[in-house]
């Protein structure tokens, strides 16, 4: 009897992913989404994918107000076209590539590949942009810009960077009248 082989598969059954394609970071400017707002998330209660965000809770909301060191910031296109500039040079700096980029007036949105942490990508871009806005005159030295952290979901497939630019890009209304 002939021993039995196994037929070559054309195909892969299954792929074993380890690292992601890309990261959609998004990091928002010191005091414009305070907990007690809409759609905020603690990570006790409320952050649990495809569940309602917390409810609005005006005592958590002026409590969060209160606590700020500054009003909140809001950039205008100077410092939208700044910061925008500081992420490009970032990933230029580094290799790393920017699939998409929108910088808005309270918040920065950008799908990014990069063989870093997500978190470290994310303290770059702060850092850069910080730096970008200070020395170009667009920002105090006691203002603090960015809020503590940020969101950094991981993209794992081709379909999940096109959704991810399409929304960046055009997910995000218009832009301000300046």
């Amino acid at each position: 009897m002939l021993p039995r082989t196994m037929p070559k598969a054309d195909y892969i059954d299954f792929q074993r992913k380890t690292e992601p394609l890309a990261f959609l970071i998004t990091f928002r400017c010191y005091g414009t989404w305070l907990h007690g707002e809409r759609g905020a998330v603690d990570r006790r209660k409320y952050h649990v994918y495809g569940k309602p965000g917390m409810p609005p809770n005006k005592k958590l909301l002026n409590d969060e107000k209160v606590a700020l060191k500054h009003s909140a910031i809001s950039l205008n296109r100077r410092q939208r076209d700044a910061v925008e500039a500081a992420i490009r040079e970032v990933c230029t700096h580094r290799h790393y590539y920017l699939h998409a980029i929108n910088v808005r007036t309270n918040h920065v949105h950008s799908v990014v590949t990069a063989p870093r942490k997500p978190e470290h990508i994310m303290e770059s871009f702060k850092a850069y942009a910080t730096r970008k806005l200070r020395e170009t005159g667009l920002l105090s030295r006691d203002v603090k810009p960015w809020a503590r952290h940020g969101s950094t979901p991981y993209l794992w497939t081709e379909e999940q960077i096109q959704r991810a630019i399409d929304y960046v890009m055009n997910g995000q209304g218009d832009e301000p009248f300046e």
